[in-house]
């Protein structure tokens, strides 16, 4: 799987190893029931702690992005609706948070909405 991580970055490395999981689902790159990197295999590729990319696998089990099934390994879960999901929501509020911001330093969402559809 081809994650980049950003050492450098406020988002934890879990948070950051999730939503790349996220965007390979959604851009068909990862595709329903196919089977994902062990956490020992995940991390040995990154060259980080297997406790973190097992915090991610846990989140994306939690929001059934993934199945793990007990001896056979851990799968993107049939239903990719949901990543889908996360990722729109997740971009909604990074862009209300930029429209905030913008208000903030005077612009109307009028002026905003002009200035996008340029």
């Amino acid at each position: 799987m081809l994650i980049n991580i950003d050492y450098s970055s406020r988002i934890p490395i879990y948070e950051q190893i999730a939503d790349g999981i996220i965007k390979l689902i959604n851009a068909g790159i990862l595709k329903p029931d196919e089977q994902i990197l062990s956490i020992r295999e995940f991390a040995c590729n990154l060259g980080i702690n297997p406790n973190t990319v097992k915090k991610a696998y846990d989140l994306l089990e939690k929001e059934k992005i993934i199945v793990r099934k007990s001896t056979k390994g851990t799968f993107i879960s049939l239903d990719i609706k949901k990543a889908q999901e996360l990722q729109i929501n997740k971009l909604i509020k990074s862009i209300r948070e930029n429209i905030i911001e913008l208000e903030n330093i005077g612009l109307s969402k009028d002026d905003i909405l002009k200035r996008i559809e340029k």
